[in-house]
């Protein structure tokens, strides 16, 4: 039975278990390939301090195959770095990284690019201009090996910065459902306010420009917090320090390690802490766990988490949707799983084209799929909403948004559809939803008092001419000065 046993290597397991990635469906499967490269280009344009402009572009070439041209003006990227970009799985920048990012696995694009590698077959065509160097190439997974194929390659000098991804892609297709392209380029548009966007469909141009003209500040990177560390974690932590004790390994490696408190471990602990890192045991990992978890720390850092601001996602609910009124709320920073800050921010738009409608991001990053097992749909659904006035939740004209913005996000899958239902992060998203809500009834309640006065100030004013009539024949007053006073009274009175 074991004649056939092999290796598999990453990228052999999701060519298997695409799906895994977003790529199942037609539509879902487009919208995941641009969702895949905006994500870069926000990334990269606010890293550099540039205020994105990005262009999608989808033209239809046969049944059910289309091309898919993305282009940005970011800082492109550097040629010893495009192969591992897009063809080559769990490879770049963010996963090791606590830091917040749109990104988290490396493996977006290198996903891409095997997407139009399994469809059509062709490789993906990248454009990078950087630091002055145009780089033109042709990049596809060598999908046995997990290693970028690399053909075309042609270097000139550039006088622009950016990149460019053109790719054509099969089993994918175009539509305007809430899955869609143009859904997610629209939610994105709304949680990116600094961003400019042009979506092209077959000719059918779409703009979204720019409500803010502030670049996010870039983000900060963060150590680990000793809190939220099993054994092995430290000692893969311990084997990768250049650290010369383990003393210094964790004043070094951990947040909110000091000095002290790597006194008050030594006591704690039957374990010499002058020893390399590179020599610790499992078992005195275990002990060093075990006595972390028992001493007092302070909470991690949190100004290392950026929201996407109240005035912002205001400013764009109102542009895009044009409702009667926007309330958004962003709450304090919170802490989960014993280590990882987070925000939740929320916006309830009501009264516009819109029923029951619920909008869920993730660092900036729109969710459109599988809303059913998200945090956020929990916490939204789980809601009373008759006690804010809204009495049939799914048919009135209400829109709810919820962001959350951590340095991880706790997805459900590496398709990064859905926030994983943590208990903690839920109760933090309807306490957030409850503050907002209660400044919607006060609207709701206003607006029910004046279509009632309203009513009465109309029946009323229908019998004006026949008093003034009458007041006028017995008491001699003018009837137009008395039918003057008389709607000045009614007026002032059935008015808010």
């Amino acid at each position: 039975m074991f004649e056939d046993f092999r290796e598999y290597s990453i990228a052999e397991f999701f060519k298997k278990n695409k799906h895994m990635l977003g790529f199942s469906g037609k539509i879902k499967s487009l919208t995941t390939i641009v969702h895949e490269l905006v994500t870069n280009s926000l990334d990269a344009c606010e890293e550099a301090g540039i205020l994105p402009d990005i262009r999608v572009e989808i033209s239809q070439i046969d049944v059910d195959k289309y091309k898919v041209v993305i282009s940005d003006n970011g800082p492109g990227i550097p040629k010893e770095l495009l192969g591992k970009v897009f063809g080559k799985l769990l490879a770049g920048t963010k996963f090791h990284k606590y830091k917040q990012q749109r990104g988290q696995q490396g493996i977006g694009a290198a996903g891409v690019a095997m997407f139009a590698k399994l469809t059509t077959g062709l490789p993906l065509h990248i454009i990078s201009a950087h630091e002055g160097k145009l780089i033109s190439a042709d990049i596809t997974v060598d999908i046995q090996k997990n290693v970028p194929l690399i053909t075309n390659l042609v270097e000139s000098e550039a006088d622009f910065h950016g990149t460019i991804v053109e790719g054509v892609f099969g089993e994918v297709k175009v539509d305007k459902s809430e899955y869609s392209v143009y859904e997610y380029v629209k939610r994105t548009a709304i949680a990116n306010p600094h961003a400019s966007f042009e979506l092209v469909v077959n000719g059918e141009v779409y703009s979204f420009p720019r409500t803010s003209e502030k670049v996010p500040p870039p983000p900060k990177e963060v150590k680990p917090h000793p809190m939220g560390i099993l054994p092995y974690e430290l000692i893969e932590f311990a084997k990768r320090s250049n650290s010369k004790t383990l003393k210094r390994f964790f004043v070094e490696t951990f947040e909110r390690f000091s000095p002290a408190k790597v006194q008050e471990l030594e006591k704690l602990v039957n374990v010499d802490l002058n020893k390399s890192p590179k020599e610790l045991t499992w078992k005195e990992a275990e002990d060093i766990i075990k006595a972390i978890r028992s001493m007092s720390w302070m909470a991690p850092r949190k100004d290392v988490v950026y929201p996407i601001g109240e005035e912002q996602i205001r400013g764009s609910l109102e542009a895009i949707l044009k409702p009667e009124i926007v309330i958004t709320r962003t709450r304090s920073p919170k802490i989960y799983r014993g280590g990882i800050p987070y925000v939740v921010e929320v916006g309830i738009a009501y009264g516009g084209n819109f029923k029951g409608s619920i909008m869920r991001f993730a660092n900036r990053v729109p969710l459109l799929f599988d809303a059913s097992a998200c945090a956020i749909t929990k916490a939204v659904k789980s809601m009373d909403w008759k006690r804010y006035g809204i009495k049939d939740f799914d048919n009135e004209p209400v829109l709810v948004l919820v962001s959350l913005n951590s340095v991880f996000v706790p997805y459900i899958s590496a398709g990064k559809t859905a926030i994983s239902q943590e208990e903690e992060i839920v109760q933090e998203i309807k306490n957030a939803l409850m503050e907002a809500a209660r400044k919607i009834k006060i609207h709701i309640n206003q607006k029910i008092r004046s279509r009632e006065l309203a009513k009465k100030k109309s029946a009323l004013l229908r019998y004006v001419d026949y008093l003034t009539t009458d007041i006028s024949y017995l008491s001699g007053y003018s009837k137009e000065e008395l039918q003057k006073k008389l709607e000045e009274i009614i007026k002032e009175k059935y008015s808010l």
